[in-house]
């Protein structure tokens, strides 16, 4: 019998050697923690050259020589339906924030809320990261509070600071390095993301939890 409560998986084509499997469509802890777990049976494949995890989704790159798009999919359908192994917790990284960000006055207003209860809310939470991507070493972090979503800003930055703590949606991050940027910045970390010359060069990975706690200015 079918379990109903998950989303049906969805495999489409992406291009001739490459494969999309969707778990579902929500930013969610259990969904995302199926598509690490996924990626990483897949990646032990002999046909598969790569396997990234997303939100609750995998790209799969493939060999043609040694698969075809049926094939994969069939075994990305007969793995995707076996249940996780219970995955141990990623590593926990507590992150130093300054609260004292150039948009944090704003989102309070937008919010109706105090910076001292926006910094509470965003400091609850232990959040998980997502996946990687954007830049080197950002991290997609979530869910963040109902009480603290907001959209991203109608005119993005063209430049935001390097450590620069930041909301949007239901997600928050840290900008590893100076970009344009159209989050709203509510604090600021001196915690260096992204390290060229370590192996791996980024701090945090795909399931790590993240836990920020305020400082002083």
């Amino acid at each position: 019998m079918r379990d109903r409560t998950r989303p049906r998986l969805r495999i489409q084509p992406l291009g001739e050697a490459a494969l999309l499997a969707e778990l579902g469509t929500r930013i969610d802890t259990a969904l995302n923690t199926r598509a690490i777990a996924l990626a990483a049976a897949l990646k032990k494949r002999r046909d598969v050259r790569q396997a990234i995890a997303g939100y609750a989704s995998v790209t799969v790159q493939f060999d043609p020589d040694q698969a075809t798009q049926e094939s994969l999919g069939a075994a990305i359908e007969r793995l995707a339906a076996k249940r996780p192994a219970m995955a141990e917790p990623g590593r926990l990284h507590r992150i130093p924030v300054t609260y004292d960000g150039p948009d944090i006055e704003a989102v309070a207003a937008r919010l109706d809320l105090s910076t001292e209860q926006i910094v509470e809310i965003h400091t609850r939470p232990v959040y998980r990261v997502f996946l990687i991507g954007f830049v080197p070493g950002w991290a997609y972090l979530g869910p963040l509070a109902e009480e603290l979503e907001l959209p991203r800003r109608h005119v993005p930055r063209t430049k935001v600071p390097a450590g620069s703590v930041a909301i949007a949606g239901r997600q928050t991050g840290i900008y590893p390095l100076p970009t344009p940027g159209g989050w709203h910045l509510i604090g600021r970390t001196k915690v260096r993301l992204f390290l060229p010359d370590s192996d791996p060069p980024c701090l945090f990975r795909a399931g790590d939890r993240v836990k920020f706690f305020a400082t002083e200015r």
